[in-house]
């Protein structure tokens, strides 16, 4: 699956389960590791973990697995890797901490 079509179908599972405030950062120019980063929010820690899985596991079904993924024990953030794609789910709380659209803008 070309990195558009991944994007695609990364933020169309977010829909799915109403996840909240979806920002695409394209990082190609400073990162070497990913071309893009997809942030997110949820409302809940379970909600964050829903949104997370959700995405994870239709990436699955669909013969996309990732990478990893890291934080579902906590839920406050959840971070599903996908190499050239890396999905962070938030509460708004941490994300507002950890403000990475300004770190990568």
């Amino acid at each position: 699956m070309q990195t558009n079509e991944l994007l695609g179908f990364v933020t169309d599972k977010i829909d799915d389960l109403k996840g909240r405030d979806v920002e695409v950062i394209d990082v190609s120019e400073k990162s070497t590791i990913m071309d893009t980063i997809v942030v997110c929010s949820g409302n809940s820690k379970t909600h964050v973990k829903s949104i997370a899985g959700h995405v994870a596991t239709e990436a699955k079904n669909a013969g996309i697995a990732p990478l990893g993924v890291e934080g579902s024990s906590v839920g406050e953030w959840v971070l599903v890797d996908f190499g050239f794609i890396v999905l962070h789910v938030m509460l708004d709380d941490t994300r507002e901490f950890y403000q990475l659209e300004q770190l990568w803008q």
